[in-house]
């Protein structure tokens, strides 16, 4: 299981070591781009040096770091996959110069396109590996994504002349909904100044949403428990996140929904006590296969009269789509026919 930790408290230090590693990046790729660059590549430099861009200067307060764009960002590394998604579906693939920490498999739509981009690492990369890509703006999913104790903390790169944009999911809200999904697109499409077509997207997930959610209006709720990872103890799902939204509009209702976290563990004696009939399964890179984490359920004699183990009742979901991104939409529909397929019949 990687770190999915709060958004960290930025503090100084060798910023003047990296503000110089930074011009020496970002001077390196202006060369290059001089030297074997497109009209497209001459036309971004020269709105570089020109007025705010139609539709700018755009203010954004994000998790307590307050941005002002002048114009749309043009060299963008994303660090973790669901923020790389959401840029792909808006169009900005021409924008970014890397990505990092790919997790799941892509959506089929979008899987050409984030091959295209450079893997900068399997992992969160390091500072320097960012500042040689050249960024105008750093855009992560995980809050781990600016983590301080490994020299990435926002105002390092805000030193560095880079801007920064974190997931709004670890801006430390109380709980994450659909409505954060949505926010979070119209805010990166305010950013790029694309709104009409943040506009869209949402409109297309909601409507996606929304029709999952009428197959099963009025059918009982059914009792859900979400199994990220964990054998001493069972890593779950709590009240504060996503996943939980994503089931209650899916027709559950997460077993742990009073657990006052986005994630936390629980015993196994509280998962027998609270009986789920479906366990949902995140999957994801570095934490097992889908399949060794059924058979290490399945196997446990303690968990035997669950009925959710004793009629083998499972869903599948990638990490990916239970966070704010695009992927969110496409879960409502794969929880929904794993809950009640009887309404997709």
């Amino acid at each position: 299981m990687y770190d999915r930790p709060p958004l960290f408290t930025p503090a100084r230090g060798r910023h003047a070591l990296r503000a110089t590693a930074a011009a020496v990046a970002l001077c390196a790729v202006a060369l290059l781009t001089a030297g074997c660059g497109s009209s497209q590549d001459t036309a971004e430099g020269a709105r570089a040096t020109a007025g705010p861009a139609a539709g700018f200067p755009v203010t954004i307060d994000n998790c307590g770091v307050r941005t002002t764009y002048d114009r749309p960002p043009s060299r963008v590394v994303t660090i973790h996959q669901h923020p790389a998604e959401l840029m792909l579906a808006l169009g900005l693939k021409n924008r970014m110069v890397g990505t990092a920490f790919p997790d799941s498999a892509v959506l089929p739509e979008l899987r050409k396109a984030y091959a295209s981009i450079p893997e900068l690492a399997e992992r969160e990369p390091s500072f320097e590996t960012i500042l040689e890509a050249g960024p105008d703006l750093v855009y992560g999913g995980y809050g781990s994504a600016f983590a301080e104790n490994e020299g990435r903390s926002r105002e390092a790169f805000a030193d560095a002349g880079i801007d920064t944009h974190l997931n709004r999911e670890y801006c430390g809200r109380k709980r994450v909904t659909m409505e954060d999904t949505y926010d979070e697109i119209r805010t990166v499409g305010r950013i790029f100044g694309v709104p009409d077509r943040a506009d869209q997207l949402v409109a297309d997930l909601a409507r996606r949403v929304n029709t999952a959610a009428a197959e099963v209006e009025g059918e009982d709720e059914v009792p859900v428990f979400v199994y990220d990872s964990g054998d001493k103890a069972a890593f779950t799902a709590g009240g504060r996140s996503l996943g939980t939204e994503l089931i209650r509009l899916a027709g559950g209702e997460n077993v742990f929904a009073d657990l006052d976290d986005v994630f936390g563990d629980v015993s196994w004696e509280q998962v027998v006590e609270r009986a789920p009939e479906v366990i949902a399964v995140y999957d994801y890179a570095g934490a097992g296969s889908v399949e060794r984490k059924k058979e290490f359920l399945l196997s446990q004699p303690a968990l035997r009269d669950v009925p959710a183990i004793r009629n083998k009742r499972f869903v599948v979901l990638p990490l990916t789509a239970t966070l704010v991104g695009i992927r969110s939409a496409y879960a409502v529909e794969d929880l929904a026919r794993g809950i009640h397929p009887e309404s997709f019949a």
